[in-house]
């Protein structure tokens, strides 16, 4: 069986305004603006070409504890309900996620054996980032199936892309060429995929070695795909970093299933060695094996991968998305996501508006936009963190307007959801409901509110909303007090897990 490992941590910040701290660009929808509810994410899209590989089984994603419910809720649009989602309580890079991924998969093989039998089925594990776009997915399953094959054989697999230009941006997978100075040895005679032996990898080089490695027709894109065996990599973890595997096999002893989610033990993976899989195993191991992939692939590191992967480009290069106009504008990226954008006279430019940012860009140093981000973090802007709408597991809300002592909210919550049973220090809230029925809780008031119909909720109450029936509700809260920040809520009850405040 072939077990998907989705890493799904990471922020995106190059990828900023759109890509934020609590919606990250795995879970936003890309190809489409924000009115487009139709359009997969990327997270979603990663998954979905998967369909048609021989032997695929559920899979496991690994995320952060702050995106739990966006990976929760996307994977049930997608119709999978039995996948397992890992929590990492903190990132410690590429390799201890796999690792505590190995040792999961590990365990179900284990728990799925039927007694005296003799067949074996050892989990090949296909590792792939949440993050990237693959146009032809089926080359990617060939040579998914191919690399397979080759970790049943015992070896360690990564796909390598085949370059179309020099790329300093990427690291570089060389394929070994000994005994044969063109192709060298093909691992896999008999397919229509090729394998070969890695005679090494290489960092990110500059302008003049990647023209060099492009020439020489033997050096591919890493793309940070990778297909083993469980055992084989636990076997050479061990082998290269023990700590690593045993900080992983300890948290791991402490396993424990909330919800939809699977939790390790915090304490103990908080002295895991922090490592990539390339470091900790795959530039050491002596099987590594490259499978060249022509599937037009993008890691969607920046804006500009964005303006390259489209297909649908203007007369004049241009990618727009949303309510844009443009007069004398040539190979640019415009985005609006709320409002009217208008451009004129610029060439080679990234232009993406939020409801809350605007980011305005040279295409070629959309690798800086980084900088920016690290900069709202040092200055404690909520722009880094959050946007204006926000995903919680009931539904979302957005923010329509705030002032001294007000701010005023879109409230959205899905069938059969429910807030958590709270109240508040330093604020009352007024709702009126736009659409659907909604039942409130005021102390010990229990009542439904339709379409037009509104209460208080004075300050110091105890209230709760719930959605009982199946169409969304959607309601304006007006909030009013002295102190306005989410962090003001005592929390008594929550079915979504988050911890109640007071017991």
């Amino acid at each position: 069986m072939i077990i998907p490992v989705i890493l799904a941590g990471g922020v995106g910040s190059r990828l900023w305004p759109l890509s934020r701290q609590l919606n990250p660009k795995q879970f936003i929808a890309f190809s489409a603006s924000a009115t487009d509810v139709d359009s997969q994410t990327l997270f979603q899209a990663t998954l979905a070409r998967l369909d048609g590989i021989t032997g695929l089984a559920a899979p496991i994603v690994i995320c952060n504890e702050e995106h739990r419910f966006l990976v929760a809720e996307q994977l049930r649009v997608l119709g999978i309900n039995n996948a397992s989602i890992l929590l990492e309580p903190e990132g410690r890079n590429t390799a201890p996620a796999v690792t505590l991924a190995s040792l999961l998969a590990a365990r179900h093989a284990e728990l799925q054996t039927v007694p005296g039998s003799h067949e074996s089925d050892e989990p090949v594990l296909l590792v792939l980032p949440a993050d990237h776009i693959i146009r032809d997915p089926a080359i990617f399953r060939r040579c998914v199936e191919t690399g397979a094959e080759q970790a049943r054989a015992g070896r360690l697999v990564t796909f390598g892309i085949e370059a179309s230009y020099p790329e300093t941006g990427y690291g570089y997978v060389k394929r070994d060429t000994s005994g044969d100075r063109q192709q060298g040895q093909n691992l896999a005679p008999t397919g229509d995929v090729d394998a070969f032996a890695v005679a090494r990898f290489v960092e990110k080089p500059d302008a003049k070695t990647a023209a060099a490695y492009l020439a020489d027709g033997s050096y591919y894109w890493n793309s940070g795909m990778f297909v083993f065996t469980a055992d084989k990599w636990l076997q050479e973890l061990t082998r290269l970093q023990p700590e690593m595997v045993s900080v992983c096999r300890d948290a791991c002893q402490q396993t424990h299933q909330d919800g939809d989610f699977v939790r390790i033990d915090a304490d103990v993976f908080a002295s895991c060695p922090a490592d990539s899989i390339d470091y900790a195993v795959m530039e050491k191991t002596a099987d590594a094996v490259v499978i060249p992939m022509s599937a037009a692939w993008s890691d969607m590191g920046a804006w500009s991968a964005l303006w390259d992967v489209s297909e649908h480009k203007t007369e004049d290069n241009n990618v727009v998305i949303g309510d844009v106009h443009c007069v004398d504008v040539k190979d640019s990226y415009l985005r609006s996501e709320s409002r009217l954008v208008t451009a004129v006279g610029i060439e080679n430019a990234v232009i993406v508006e939020t409801a809350d940012a605007v980011l305005v860009a040279n295409k070629d140093q959309v690798q800086n936009v980084k900088q920016i981000v690290q900069w709202l973090e040092q200055q404690e802007r909520p722009e880094a963190v959050s946007h204006t709408l926000v995903y919680r597991p009931w539904g979302s809300y957005e923010s329509l307007a705030h002032g001294p002592g007000f701010q005023v909210k879109h409230i959205r919550v899905r069938p059969g959801a429910a807030l958590s049973l709270q109240m508040h220090h330093h604020r009352a809230e007024h709702w009126v409901v736009i659409s659907g029925e909604a039942t409130v809780t005021c102390d010990e008031r229990v009542f439904t509110l339709t379409a037009n119909q509104s209460t208080f909720l004075p300050l110091g109450c105890k209230h709760r909303l719930q959605n009982n029936s199946d169409e969304w509700i959607e309601l304006i809260e007006v909030q009013t007090g002295d102190y306005l920040g989410e962090d003001d809520i005592v929390r008594f009850e929550d079915v979504y897990g988050r911890v109640p405040t007071v017991k």
